[in-house]
């Protein structure tokens, strides 16, 4: 047997088609939309009424955190927004002390590139997010080249902590009047889901005979729906762990994303129609419908025993985002050391642009790119179209940028270059707090900062490779193959325990959840060792014909419901 090392995977064809294409907006678009009207309106307003528009730059790093922690349970939701809000003064705290110590520039870029680098791996290890690192790396990068003493520090960042309080207030207003609101969507959705793949997997089961052709294309469409719906699964029961105490409702819920895992194992045995209908309900602000089961109390001993495990500590999720971080890092400094050669006055746009391109592998990260500097262009010609109106006086001004954050976030959910259509504006606008500017200038080192942020930013992701991505891949098998054989013992002991089948069944979808999410990042990476794709399908399909067995040994289906 040969010991040769795998040959690395050599370089993709970068896509293009599809990267701008336009999607569905998210079923909750306008709540970060208007929180961060509320949440940037009311403190710039404020400093409008006293004069004091110049102090704006401070205001906005607290009210930006209000765009966090959308679609977390409102307990949840108010640990994350505070530690958004800390993580913010922490960064913000950081680029004023520095910008207060020294005017060098090489060193200003140093410290933002080193910033944006520990912002984007400790984001990405704590799944915060959408909008994720880019918004820190924004406040944070503009701040460290802001005229400052270090007397003014303290002030500054009080103006910032006041702003990041109210944005506190704003995330968890909702609570007030839907209080069970995310969890409930995040089940509609894992039901939709399950629906959704039930649907075509008995599509598909009655045509599939008609040709080999149309069997390969039947089963591989299959398989992207049961992904989906795993991955929507999943995410339902993050949502409800999240949450705190368990009440009646939310074990009502929890029974219902254990009927939408019972139509991804056995979608033959599965009425679409009844999970559908149930996502219709929980839409809505009326009681969450009610699931019969006989082996209820089963299943949530299952659930018990997964709420039980806890996370991984954030070292260990820290470790594998380390060549990221890498890529962060040395994208960010040369982006920002390229723009002040050029004589760019405000390099940190193209740090911040080269930030914002860090995906999970190459192939995202220069569809980022497009997406980037095509919203960016466009946006500088909406610029050019609004400054008139912006410079009639400070309070057009505000209502401009207040205009400009809706559009951001009610367009960035469709895709990334739409949202960056407003954003670009926005951010041109935001240096005129402290006076208004000649329009030519600050479009000429937009445009300059985009085109270098970007292109410098992707010759760093190529040039630092992420080798971790085929070890974490063959971690992820290793887990699969655990689960599956741990599951199938359960399923062939005369009397598992009680829970036992239930939470080993869970353990192993979980851990198909993340191979298929191992395997899609790993995909789009250059220069590594090559994805193992059949061994992967292979242990999907083997994965998921054992969850399906467990199913039927529990004796489990998707009953009719009816309201509590």
């Amino acid at each position: 047997m040969s010991s040769a090392a795998p040959s690395p995977t050599p370089a993709r064809r970068l896509p293009l088609a599809g990267v701008l294409r336009v999607g569905r907006p998210s079923d909750i678009w306008f709540k970060p939309a208007l929180s961060v009207v509320v949440a940037v309106g009311v403190p710039n307003l404020t400093l409008l009424a006293l004069g004091r528009l110049d102090l704006a730059m401070y205001t906005m790093a607290g009210s930006l955190c209000a765009l966090y922690a959308h679609n977390l349970p409102y307990a949840a939701r108010a640990r994350a927004l505070a530690w958004v809000v800390l993580g913010m003064l922490a960064s913000v705290a950081v680029a004023l002390v520095t910008a207060s110590l020294t005017s060098s520039a090489v060193v200003l870029v140093a410290v933002g590139a080193l910033l944006a680098a520990a912002q984007k791996a400790l984001c990405d290890a704590t799944r915060i997010g959408p909008p994720g690192p880019v918004i820190f790396a924004f406040i944070s990068s503009a701040s460290l080249f802001a005229p400052q003493t270090l007397g003014q520090v303290p002030g500054h960042l009080a103006l910032a902590a006041a702003a990041g309080a109210w944005a506190w207030l704003v995330g968890m207003a909702p609570g007030l009047v839907r209080p069970h609101g995310p969890e409930r969507r995040a089940t509609a959705r894992a039901l939709n889901a399950a629906a959704a793949y039930t649907e075509m997997f008995v599509e598909t089961s009655a045509s599939a005979a008609e040709s080999a052709e149309t069997s390969a294309t039947a089963s591989a469409g299959r398989d992207r729906a049961r992904a989906a719906g795993a991955a929507a699964v999943h995410a339902a029961w993050q949502s409800l762990f999240a949450t705190g105490a368990r009440s009646e409702s939310r074990r009502t819920l929890e029974r219902l994303v254990v009927r939408a895992e019972i139509a991804l194992a056995a979608p033959a045995d599965t009425d679409a129609g009844r999970l559908r209908s149930w996502a219709r309900d929980l839409r809505g602000t009326g009681p969450v419908p009610s699931v019969e089961s006989a082996s209820a109390a089963d299943e949530l001993l299952g659930v018990d025993a997964e709420r039980a495990v806890g996370r991984r500590p954030l070292a260990d999720r820290l470790g594998p985002l380390l060549p990221l971080a890498l890529r962060t890092a040395l994208g960010c400094a040369l982006a920002g050391y390229v723009s002040l050669a050029l004589g760019v006055g405000r390099p940190y746009w193209a740090i911040v642009t080269a930030a914002s391109l860090y995906q999970a592998n190459i192939t995202l990260t220069w569809s980022r790119g497009v997406q980037r500097v095509v919203g960016n262009l466009v946006g500088v010609l909406l610029f050019a179209a609004v400054a008139p109106l912006a410079h009639l006086g400070p309070a057009a001004l505000v209502l401009c940028c207040l205009a400009f954050n809706f559009g951001a976030e009610a367009l960035i959910s469709r895709n990334y270059w739409l949202g960056s259509i407003c954003v670009t504006p926005m951010a041109l606008l935001i240096t005129e707090f402290t006076g208004f500017q000649r329009p030519g200038e600050l479009m000429t080192d937009r445009i300059v900062d985009t085109v270098v942020g970007a292109l410098v930013g992707f010759a760093a992701a190529v040039v630092v490779t992420n080798r971790r991505a085929g070890d974490r891949i063959e971690n992820a098998l290793d887990t699969v193959e655990r689960a599956r054989e741990h599951t199938a013992r359960l399923i062939a002991a005369e009397r598992p325990g009680p829970g036992a089948l239930e939470a080993a069944r869970r353990g192993l979808a979980s851990a198909l959840v993340e191979l298929r999410a191992t395997a899609d990042a790993a995909a789009g990476e250059w220069w590594q060792r090559a994805v193992p794709t059949e061994r992967v399908l292979l242990a999907e399909r083997t994965g998921h014909r054992t969850l399906a067995t467990a199913v039927r040994r529990q004796g489990l289906h998707v009953l009719e419901g009816k309201r509590a």
